[in-house]
């Protein structure tokens, strides 16, 4: 990164649990809440890329510790399907069993890229039911795993990774912007079920954000060239703009927001 990033001292010590944090959006929150002094639990079902993660994390060390921040722990890999229910809820099982309650989850994996650009011409019982497990139900169904922990200790922070996609709206993917939406909708309503036990639930949208995988499946110079007419930024957003979004909203600086839904994507839509 070009510059330090912000430190929260109400995440130091709490036990993150993040979706797909292998690459992309996911790896880049792994690696800042790690910089939180945070324990950072991830899932992924890529073993390699979770592992290079992981030896990133571990190569800011030193750095953290001349900057006077928090010490690192490395983060701790479950190798987890989510769209795979029952595999799924026996990972959450097991992380509660052996980590205690979650005091931060992020909701953001998801199938994206190519997987993801499918229209609604093309779109099968099959891949609608793959699509649903992998952008949607798995959001619904860890969080509510770790609910019952967040209201016993009167607290908690969830973050669901949304899209602008549904937004645009962007044409070839309905399934995916469906997801999308949907989790705009989850999002309020469970804030309203939990805000009473002090638990808040906020959503992030990300515009086109310039990942590995999108730069190998999606980013054409054609493509890269609709974002900019439709971006007032005129640059590639990067998965840490995110993950710097996320873990503000995970922090008790943002300790009166919920229900919430906020934008990153330099400006293509205008509101939430």
């Amino acid at each position: 990164m070009a510059t330090a990033p912000a430190l929260y001292p109400s995440l130091a010590n709490k036990t993150v649990v993040i979706t797909g944090g292998a690459e992309g959006i996911g790896a880049a929150t792994v690696e800042l809440f790690a910089l939180q002094g945070s324990k950072v639990i991830f899932l992924d079902i890529a073993d390699d890329a979770a592992q290079t993660t992981i030896a990133r994390v571990v190569s800011r060390t030193e750095e953290a510790a001349a900057r006077g921040g928090p010490a690192i722990t490395p983060p701790i890999f479950y190798h987890c399907d989510v769209s795979n229910l029952p595999t799924l809820q026996e990972t959450a099982s097991r992380i509660l069993s052996e980590h205690g309650p979650v005091h931060v989850l992020i909701n953001n994996a998801a199938a994206t890229g190519s997987a993801a650009r499918m229209d609604t011409a093309g779109v099968t019982a099959e891949s609608w039911e793959t699509n649903i497990n992998t952008n949607l139900r798995h959001v619904f169904f860890l969080t509510q795993a770790v609910l019952p922990g967040m209201k016993e200790a009167g607290s908690g922070a969830i973050v669901n990774l949304g899209s602008i996609s549904w937004r645009i709206p962007a044409a070839g993917q309905p399934v995916y912007a469906a997801c999308k939406a949907a989790i705009m909708g989850l999002t309020r309503v469970q804030s309203k079920e939990v805000g009473g036990a002090g638990i808040r639930i906020n959503s992030v949208m990300p515009g086109a954000i310039a990942t590995e995988r999108q730069r190998r499946e999606v980013l054409t110079e054609e493509y890269r060239e609709e974002v900019m007419r439709g971006q007032s930024l005129k640059r590639d957003l990067v998965p840490m703009d995110v993950a710097r979004v996320v873990v503000f909203l995970a922090s008790e600086e943002a300790g009166a927001i919920t229900g919430s839904s906020v934008v990153v994507d330099g400006g293509w839509v205008s509101d939430p």
